[in-house]
């Protein structure tokens, strides 16, 4: 079977637990998730339920207690820390609530470090032409921190999408944003997601959001539903 029938990510009986002063605290138990090439899914729930842990599973920023995770056709869990993190350079973007802009570059060099890493000669043109889709050709030189709170989760959204991601991970991204703003931030997230043909998994407490992905899956705690 070829990649483009797998789907791109999938998950066996996949759970955390972490250790507490009187013993064992489980995070997720039990998760069996099938996402298929294409789709876009929200994860669901109530804060505190386990959506960020599993994200971070998915996205190999993390290790399961036990269970496996297949993204885009690779084990996981068979990877170290650099598997983790080539496998994550090679497929996947993030989109955060808190931006997680580099402080001292400007929205242009924010855009350009994830081609500049694997070496693609044409960085600079590629990061540009983005930052103009996102509505931020004027402020290429300009560091976060002279930026609005929209305009950072804009340039995240462009160094997120820039590299062409197979799947793209966004975890609350207009939690730290007004409603206007917010709603815009949301109608760009799904036309780059509908032009460049990702992969979306959106983890929200927004039902109204979450509606906007092609399906939901609930998580109380720790526990699909």
């Amino acid at each position: 079977m070829s990649k483009k029938n797998h789907p791109i990510i999938e998950t066996n009986n996949l759970g955390k637990t972490v250790a507490v002063a009187d013993g064992d605290l489980t995070i997720l138990a039990a998760v069996d998730l099938t996402i298929n090439r294409g789709e876009s899914i929200a994860v669901v729930g109530a804060s505190g339920s386990g959506k960020s842990t599993l994200l971070g599973l998915l996205a190999g920023l993390d290790s399961p207690s036990h269970g496996s995770i297949k993204l885009n056709g690779e084990e996981l869990t068979d990877l170290d820390e650099d598997g983790r993190a080539e496998l994550r350079n090679k497929w996947v973007g993030f989109v955060f609530q808190s931006f997680q802009l580099m402080p001292r570059f400007t929205a242009l060099e924010n855009v350009m470090l994830p081609l500049e890493l694997r070496g693609d000669q044409h960085a600079k043109k590629t990061a540009v032409d983005l930052l103009k889709r996102v509505g931020l050709g004027h402020r290429l030189d300009h560091p976060p921190m002279k930026l609005s709170g929209g305009e950072q989760q804009r340039v995240a959204l462009a160094r997120a999408f820039v590299s062409q991601p197979a799947i793209l991970f966004a975890d609350e991204p207009t939690g730290n944003l007004d409603s206007k703003t917010g709603e815009q931030i949301i109608e760009l997230l799904f036309e780059l997601n509908q032009e460049k043909h990702t992969t979306l998994v959106l983890v929200t407490h927004d039902t109204a959001l979450a509606s906007r992905c092609q399906r939901s899956v609930h998580i109380d705690a720790g526990r699909l539903v």
